[in-house]
């Protein structure tokens, strides 16, 4: 689990003294797994900005597509440039490095001449930016994101930190920023206000036509309608950027904001074309012989144990694991239905095993996630679709199977006796109400 600490600092007070190294140290006495520790943008230099797009001409005389391109950054005359990407257009924001800068790596920008003409500056990737992994083109900004010659080392946070956990299976609460926000807040004795409570799901309903036909493999289902949403809407540049520091790639607004909840709470979520479900949506397992081409475009064969998320015309998804391409979000999609479950984790284990499919959702499904944060990510994901794509939250379900949660007894002496140091009874209260126990004296 990737995080930056500029994320962090969004759940806790971290003193702004306290350096992402220290905060890996104090992990570590948490007993959790430190991988590394990445100083991003140490070598950046500016002028990093945000320039639009004037012209592209393709230039043919050459054995690989070239673009001599001209943008206004801001400076009163256009600037020109040659790239090779072929992802952007007239119009288009993107991020300009003029000569004089230094990128990650200790690359130095300077105008040369190139393939007959004077390049000065280049147009930038997420990689070249030390955003991600992602050179496959130009990082394009949403439109209204920025202006044209802001700073986009400011805009982009491409001075920042990223520690790298190594979550083991008994940890799983620590893939989330909630998880890790409150180790770093126990290690640093500072209060801790859990997220979840900021996000209520309303609109609460049974026109939602939903059954888990088998509470052997799930015990909790959410599902929420959203429609009249923009599929054309873009991820906000912010949630793009956490998104990338985290070593995930932005797909599309749908597909990001149940990525960006999963990592901010820990509860996998996913988003079906609400139009192409047909009847009652359901949990149940496989029957023999049933089949499901998968968001990875390869068709499965199904057994009796694998765990399903169909409708009346069969399998839709492998529950929590992966989405079926049948069911997915289009540029055409206006109307969705969001679902967040609560699975049981040794069934997503073995059918992820099976099926040789280890995705983000099933590593924190089959680790275990906490009963009630599917009405909580809900909540959160639609406030987020609201908000960037325009769409209205017409109604949701909850279908709630779960056993009532076992109440534990301890004896506020036994801490004290297993360690060998003396607790009072206050302390042992306060330290189990820290970690997000509800906790009960008498």
């Amino acid at each position: 689990m990737k995080f930056p600490i500029s994320w962090l600092r969004d759940f806790i007070s971290l003193p702004v003294d306290v350096t992402a190294d220290q905060v890996a140290e104090a992990l570590l006495r948490q007993g959790l797994e430190v991988e590394s520790v990445s100083h991003l943008g140490e070598d950046l230099v500016g002028p990093v900005v945000v320039a639009r797009v004037l012209t592209v001409e393709v230039l043919t005389e050459f054995k690989k597509p070239i673009r001599w391109v001209s943008v206004d950054a801001g400076e009163g005359e256009p600037r020109w440039m040659i790239c090779g990407a072929q992802n952007f257009l007239p119009g288009d924001l993107v991020v300009v490095v003029k000569p004089g800068a230094v990128l990650p790596g200790g690359f130095a920008i300077t105008a040369r001449e190139t393939y007959g003409h004077t390049s000065n500056g280049m147009v930038c990737s997420t990689k070249e930016l030390g955003l991600g992994e992602d050179h496959s083109g130009i990082l394009v900004l949403p439109e209204g994101s920025a202006q044209v010659g802001d700073d986009a080392i400011a805009l982009l946070n491409l001075k920042d930190s990223v520690i790298d956990l190594a979550v083991t299976p008994d940890r799983g609460y620590a893939l989330s920023m909630r998880g890790i926000a409150r180790e770093v807040a126990t290690a640093f004795n500072l209060d801790f206000v859990d997220p979840v409570n900021k996000y209520e799901l309303t609109n609460l309903a049974t026109s939602i036509p939903a059954a888990i036909e088998d509470p052997s493999g799930a015990d909790r289902l959410v599902l929420s309608s959203v429609t009249g949403w923009d599929p054309s809407s873009p991820s906000p540049v912010w949630m793009q950027n956490r998104l990338a520091l985290c070593g995930m790639r932005s797909i599309s607004l749908a597909v990001d904001v149940t990525n960006y909840v999963m990592l901010e709470l820990g509860q996998p979520l996913h988003a079906f074309d609400a139009e192409k479900i047909t009847g009652t949506l359901r949990v149940r397992r496989a029957q023999d012989g049933e089949s499901l081409e998968t968001l990875d475009h390869v068709k499965r064969s199904l057994i009796g144990d694998d765990l399903l998320i169909a409708d009346d015309n069969g399998p839709l998804a492998l529950a929590g694991t992966m989405g079926g391409l049948a069911s997915e979000i289009s540029e055409n999609t206006n109307s969705i239905l969001l679902e967040a479950a609560h699975f049981i984790p040794a069934v997503v284990g073995r059918m992820s095993r099976r099926h040789k499919l280890s995705s983000e959702a099933s590593r924190r499904l089959e680790r275990g996630v906490d009963h009630e944060l599917p009405r909580y990510a809900s909540a959160r994901a639609i406030q987020l679709l609201c908000q960037f794509g325009g769409g209205v939250h017409v109604t949701s379900i909850d279908i709630d199977r779960r056993t009532p949660t076992p109440v534990i007894e301890i004896d506020p002496s036994y801490p004290s006796r297993l360690v060998g140091f003396s607790y009072s009874a206050q302390t042992v209260a306060q330290h189990l109400r820290a970690v997000g126990c509800v906790v009960e004296e008498g």
